[in-house]
């Protein structure tokens, strides 16, 4: 079973029928121990950073998703969901994340351009995945595959060796990270289409 992690900031019905339309058992939930017991854990999230930090917090599931992480199981991180992982965000001011990836989450650069045509933010519709390296999650997927975005903020992450893909807008930025266990995308798998059901049909079967 997967748990979706429900604290109140994310588009989680979406999730799950994504999931389900890949023919995963899962189950949105707030309940620690759902949390510690699935086999897989998915964390989504829509909204400010600051704001997701405190609803984990008050509803009590820092610990298990630490804890869930700590335990090896396979963990993804969505949009939001992947920013979080990160030791602090800078979204009406900087706050602390869950520390998993050492970085920081900060905000495109006013001003951005491509091809002299100015960029607007928030980062929004379809955009290509560079792959950095091998992964399960991207069996069968190219290299380029567009995926959907909506984003103002993107993760710096310390160590480049976490990098799964990358993508161009205005400037190069990790679209997808990678550790052990762990994995994110700052696009929307449950919007992408069949690249994205294939991205979650992959995770449903990592071990």
């Amino acid at each position: 079973m997967i748990a979706i992690i429900d604290y109140d900031m994310g588009n989680l019905r979406s999730v799950a029928k994504a999931f389900e339309k890949v023919g995963a058992e899962v189950k949105v939930t707030r309940n620690p121990k759902d949390i510690l017991d699935a086999s897989r854990v998915v964390l989504p999230g829509v909204g400010a950073f600051r704001d997701c930090m405190k609803n984990l917090e008050d509803y009590g599931l820092i610990e298990p998703i630490l804890k869930a992480i700590s335990s090896g199981k396979p963990f993804l991180g969505i949009c939001l969901g992947l920013q979080l992982l990160f030791e602090t965000g800078e979204e009406f001011g900087v706050h602390k994340g869950l520390g998993v990836i050492k970085g920081r989450v900060v905000r495109f650069p006013a001003g951005m351009k491509s091809d002299g045509e100015g960029l607007k933010v928030p980062h929004m519709g379809w955009n290509q995945a560079n792959v950095q390296k091998e992964s399960r999650l991207l069996k069968g997927l190219p290299d380029g595959t567009y995926f959907y975005f909506v984003h103002s903020y993107y993760a710096a992450p310390t160590d480049a060796s976490v990098v799964l893909t990358k993508t161009g807008y205005g400037l190069e930025f990790a679209s997808a990270i990678e550790k052990n266990n762990v994995a994110a995308c700052q696009f929307h798998p449950e919007k992408s289409q069949s690249t994205g059901l294939k991205i979650l049909e992959n995770f449903s079967k990592t071990n």
